[in-house]
């Protein structure tokens, strides 16, 4: 088991953190960064479901340090993750007319160093939050906000596990990456049913198959795995509840860069294929944003704005992708693209701007059929008739 303990609430002397990036409610109305001032750190939350965007400094009485980590609930206001002493402590912020009020939730003490807490992404709901404490031989899921009694732990998984989604909109079916047997596999946690461990991804059984996001409308999986290319991996896609194999499309795969999907278009209930999917793409001539959908089998590049809080963003139903970011000019700004343009990639970017062909991935078809070839069952993900997952986007 994970060395945690918990601790009751209590005020607290040591204040810490920062990391840099934005957290994001899962219905885009709060969000909530360390935003800096000079060689200090402070809460910053941002109210995104206005007019305007805005945002609300929420400062301790002294800087935060490295290591904190914030997170926005869905009432407004700020979840901060404080680690001291071996211990992380846990406290809703918000605002007080000039002051900051301050909620002490209390903490868990991890006591072996080799166990490492952070906060989970924000829940479906925004009322209760999560953090997942990684140890040498086991995992465990934490409720940190939105008990009864403070910090409970939920879920004790065998194996090192990383990532961590959420696949439905009660927030009870939680997707980690679990590392076990030197081979990484998505399973599923029930934590309603006592954590309760089932296998999500089995693509091959060599094969490394991680989920680093889906969509709870459509059950849109974007999958990133080595089975097509073994010691290489790529990203590719599958819908929950489908005995479809997944699919790689060529055009996501751009050697000399890193992909990495940050947001699904929601409300696409009964077409998966057409949800719009925004990509972050890292490449030596810096980093730029990509929108895809399974159903255009192309990718459109988009500049990212000055100041982007890279990889954060969301999509609207009405497929106007939003991104939020800071200047000098402007502290609190958000950015929307209302219909993604087919623009080509920033010049000199190498392999990621060509195929093995020579053409634009915007311009790229995905050799692959409309109707994907039989498969051997070993390609497919695991059918839901064989995990918790059954009904979920049956609709």
């Amino acid at each position: 088991m994970t060395a945690c303990a918990i601790e009751p609430a209590a005020e607290h002397e040591d204040d810490d953190a920062p990391r840099a990036g934005c957290s994001i409610t899962a219905d885009g109305s709060y969000a909530a960064r360390l935003a800096p001032a000079g060689d200090c750190w402070f809460p910053e939350r941002w109210t995104l479901d206005g007019p305007e965007p805005y945002a609300v400094p929420l400062p301790a009485h002294q800087p935060e340090e490295p290591g904190t980590e914030v997170q926005p609930m869905g009432d407004g206001r700020v979840l901060i993750c404080r680690p001291t002493d071996g211990r992380h402590l846990f406290s809703l912020l918000y605002p007080t007319g000039p002051g900051t009020g301050e909620l002490p939730l209390g903490a868990v003490r991890c006591s072996d160093d080799q166990t490492r807490l952070r906060l989970l992404p924000p829940a479906p709901g925004g009322d209760k939050a999560y953090a997942l404490a990684v140890g040498r031989r086991s995992s465990a899921v934490w409720l940190v906000a939105g008990g009864a009694f403070g910090p409970e732990r939920l879920a004790e998984v065998p194996g090192r596990c990383s990532g961590g989604v959420w696949l439905d909109r009660g927030g009870r079916m939680l997707a980690l990456d679990r590392e076990s047997g030197g081979r990484t596999k998505a399973v599923v946690v029930d934590l309603e049913r006592g954590g309760e461990v089932s296998p999500l991804l089995q693509i091959t059984e060599d094969s490394d198959d991680r989920l680093p996001l889906a969509d709870r409308d459509s059950g849109l999986l974007l999958i990133r795995s080595d089975a097509p290319s073994p010691g290489r991996e790529r990203l590719g896609w599958g819908v929950l509840g489908s005995t479809l194999p997944v699919r790689f499309p060529e055009c996501l795969r751009m050697p000399d860069c890193e992909v990495t999907p940050f947001a699904i278009q929601p409300g696409q209930v009964l077409t998966p294929e057409a949800c719009a999917v925004a990509l972050r793409i890292d490449g030596p001539v810096g980093t730029w944003i990509g929108v895809w959908s399974p159903a255009d089998r192309q990718v459109h590049h988009l500049p990212a704005p000055e100041g982007w809080l890279a990889g954060a963003g969301w999509w609207t139903r009405e497929r106007a992708l939003q991104l939020p970011y800071a200047t000098q000019e402007v502290g609190c700004g958000v950015v929307s693209w209302e219909t993604p343009l087919r623009e080509t990639p920033p010049r000199g970017a190498g392999n990621c701007a060509t195929s093995p062909h020579g053409a634009a991935p915007g311009h790229q078809q995905d050799p692959a059929p409309t109707e994907p070839p039989s498969p051997p069952t070993r390609m497919r993900p695991v059918p839901l008739q064989q995990a918790p997952l059954g009904g979920l986007v049956t609709k």
